[in-house]
């Protein structure tokens, strides 16, 4: 149950929407997240009120073009997960968004099944214990997230 927000600049709803595809697809082909485990924050900067500053770090010429991909999921990926995690994302973004590979940009954080609260002020993936140790009520997840 990944959390995204991709930030880009002066870009439209269906822009917007293809990046959070893309982002989706990536995630369900490389990390084995639910086609329907879709929670995103999709803002587009205007450049004037709002902006994304960068810089040419690590020899990556970047440019208006820029996207800010970042993912907060559960721990437990492995190193080749995520870097196959990384390129998909990087592809489908040129694919459906026309996003330049070099102007992706992607973080990751992790945390544990306590961090989260998926409605109802319940912590969904945590293991509730009653006094005695015995489970109060079982998980009902099905992402990895």
């Amino acid at each position: 149950m990944p959390f995204v927000r991709i930030d880009a600049l002066k870009a439209d709803g269906d822009r917007l929407e293809a990046l959070g595809t893309a982002v989706r697809d990536a995630m369900v082909e490389t990390i084995g997240i639910p086609p329907d485990d879709r929670f995103q924050v999709l803002v587009s900067h205007d450049g004037t009120s709002s902006t994304l500053r960068y810089d040419d770090y690590l020899g990556v010429h970047r440019d208006d073009g820029i996207v800010y991909v970042a993912i907060t999921m559960r721990s437990g990926r492995t190193p080749a997960q995520k870097r196959a995690l990384y390129r998909r994302i990087a592809e489908l973004a040129h694919e459906y968004a026309g996003a330049e590979p070099r102007n992706v940009f992607i973080t990751v954080t992790e945390n544990e099944s306590i961090d989260w609260s998926l409605g109802h002020g319940v912590a969904q993936y945590a293991d509730s214990r009653d006094a005695d140790g015995e489970a109060v009520s079982g998980r009902s997840h099905r992402s990895p997230g």
